[in-house]
């Protein structure tokens, strides 16, 4: 039985975890996010890179993962190079789905809605410059999306007035993109949300699947035959509401996030 690891600066990161049961139904999970330091979109380069490398070394030595997936694209943008010099386990990152996103767009006019650290990244722009040159690029950044999903997680109200306030270059559908990707784990749970703002005109699209089925690809077949009840683990960095998750992680087979002072 694998152990796979998925770390996130706080509970977006669960739109992955799901994707990945659904394929290894049987591998043993560790949820890790570090809400001390969410969110993480607006941290500085270089404390990020140090802070994550600091955490996954924690649970390396804690908990020996045989691999890890850094559910945050905010992160994953930036980190990986890092992560992978230091640790001989694989790595696997979320980052923004250009590259079916240019593929499925008719109009070859993409929406990328992301937090502000991930539309800064170059390799964002790499990202863009490899997969859709034929495509016009509209990127919004935003960290108030961000709160809003983890607020609803949290069970507190999503306030439609803040979504709207985001998006709201993108309701005309005459200007505006056919496909939105959603560039940060957290953004998958405030689709139905999406959807009321914007309309019908736009499909969304996230890296969910995409990163499950490399994970699979990774591990292999073992974990996917359901003979077991796994209860997996998760872990927080700050003391915080944690009651409030349990109902939520305990409906996904996960524990009561525990705290590490890390």
């Amino acid at each position: 039985m694998s152990k796979i690891l998925i770390f996130d600066s706080g509970v977006g990161g669960i739109s992955i975890y799901k994707a990945i049961k659904e394929q290894l139904p049987n591998a043993d999970y560790l949820y890790l996010f570090d809400n001390k330091y969410f969110p993480y979109g607006e941290l500085e380069p270089a404390f990020l890179i140090e802070r994550v490398c600091q955490l996954i070394g924690y649970m390396y030595e804690t908990h020996r993962p045989d691999l890890v997936v850094i559910a945050c694209n905010s992160a994953s943008t930036l980190v990986l190079p890092a992560l992978r010099k230091r640790f001989s386990i694989p790595f696997v990152g979320v980052v923004p789905a250009i590259k079916p996103a240019a593929l499925q767009s008719k109009k070859k006019k993409i929406g990328l809605l992301a937090t502000p650290g991930t539309v800064s990244r170059e390799y964002t722009q790499w990202l863009v410059n490899e997969h859709a040159q034929d495509c016009e690029i509209d990127m919004i950044g935003t960290t108030s999306l961000v709160l809003q999903a983890e607020n609803k997680l949290y069970g507190y109200p999503v306030d439609l007035d803040a979504i709207n306030n985001v998006v709201s270059k993108w309701t005309d559908p005459q200007t505006s993109p056919d496909v939105v990707v959603l560039g940060c784990t957290h953004f998958p749970l405030l689709v139905t949300e999406l959807e009321a703002s914007l309309g019908e005109h736009i499909q969304f699209i996230d890296s969910g699947m995409a990163i499950a089925l490399r994970v699979k690809d990774i591990l292999g077949e073992k974990n996917t035959i359901l003979d077991t009840c796994n209860i997996g683990q998760s872990f927080c960095t700050k003391i915080q509401a944690q009651k409030k998750l349990t109902l939520l992680f305990n409906g996904i087979g996960l524990s009561q996030p525990l705290y590490i002072n890390v």
